[in-house]
């Protein structure tokens, strides 16, 4: 059918950051520390030149914005060593903070974890890191992924074998070794929107049998 979209997930870059949420595209928290406040277009022009892409962009069947993720080598992002139960490693790219616009908040979340481990992994990194918060049992959908973008729910991370390095109250610093898992073969990010898609999508109804 004409005008039909599908789904993508891209490279969180200088020409797809107008993009993401208005909220991201002038914060420098995560690469400022103390009193001195970064320089956005500086950071962007510095990661690009030693890293390339610093993180994912998720885009609806419509084309609208799903969802994005920053990420990138922990050295990038100096408000990390300031954080409960941080500093992070030094061999890891570290997860900073995921916005979320669609509803289905979690199905989101777990398509840019995944495009962030395929990334990471064939990048060479030698494990992804991000800071993950204990909730209380039974808290709720809205809570656990809307509320903070920059602490993830630790039992969401445990699923995907991140594993606790350091803790300070309810705050945890977890880790992901990367080196035994299998690199990507074809393109990473196709690939994640595909395992996810048919992870989530429901199974096709039983026909009914004849008359």
């Amino acid at each position: 059918m004409a005008g039909l979209m599908a789904s993508r997930v891209v490279g969180l870059s200088r020409g797809t950051l107008p993009d993401t949420a208005a909220v991201c595209r002038d914060c420098v928290w995560w690469q400022s520390r103390g009193n001195k406040t970064a320089s956005k277009e500086r950071w962007i022009e510095r990661v690009e030149d030693d890293w390339g892409e610093w993180g994912t962009v998720y885009y609806g069947d419509d084309g609208k914005l799903l969802g994005s993720m920053q990420y990138g080598p922990a050295g990038l992002f100096p408000r990390a060593a300031d954080l409960p139960a941080g500093p992070p490693s030094d061999d890891a790219v570290i997860v900073t903070c995921a916005y979320l616009a669609g509803g289905a908040a979690r199905w989101v979340e777990q398509s840019l974890f995944l495009a962030a481990i395929g990334e990471s992994r064939d990048r060479g990194a030698g494990a992804l890191e991000a800071f993950a918060y204990r909730y209380p049992e039974g808290e709720s959908t809205y809570e656990r992924f809307l509320v903070h973008r920059t602490v993830f729910p630790s039992d969401f991370l445990a699923d995907f074998g991140f594993q606790t390095v350091r803790a300070q109250g309810n705050v945890e610093l977890v880790r992901l070794e990367l080196g035994g898992l299998l690199p990507v073969e074809e393109g990473r990010r196709a690939r994640v929107l595909r395992v996810v898609q048919e992870a989530f999508t429901p199974a096709p109804a039983p026909a009914r049998p004849g008359p």
